[in-house]
């Protein structure tokens, strides 16, 4: 059953690098349209996504090769959204324009992100010590 949940888990980060990577790219380069059904969004957020994006998909990879650096490398990912939302409430607080659903998602993107570097935490480095 540990196995099982703990494929699930790398599924899941994958899914999430992958549709993240795919949303973000999309965003920056202006592809399928998806910019402007974003509306107001922040770039530098999306920056901060794309950047996330990649570093989900090598944590993926840290995870199935059960690698030490899977932990740093999903908490440095956290501390980039940590620094980019408090960026992103002081630009709202500067009179910033932005669509509302970004603060929601970045509260779930750095909770999910946060959920991963602890499962990463004690699955891997806990372990290895």
């Amino acid at each position: 059953m540990k196995k099982y949940f703990f494929y699930l888990a790398v599924f899941i980060l994958v899914l999430f690098g992958a549709v993240t990577l795919f949303l973000s790219t999309s965003i920056v380069f202006d592809l399928f349209g998806i910019r402007a059904k974003e509306g107001n969004y922040v770039p530098f957020i999306v920056w901060a996504n794309l950047i996330c994006s990649i570093l989900y998909l090598v944590a993926a990879y840290g995870f199935i090769k059960n690698k030490k650096w899977t932990t740093p490398l999903l908490g440095a990912s956290t501390l980039l959204l940590v620094v980019a939302f408090g960026g992103l409430l002081y630009y709202i607080r500067s009179g910033g324009i932005y669509e509302v659903k970004t603060v929601g998602a970045m509260i779930f993107r750095t909770s999910v992100t946060l959920l991963f570097t602890l499962l990463a935490y004690f699955t891997i480095t806990k372990k290895k010590k």
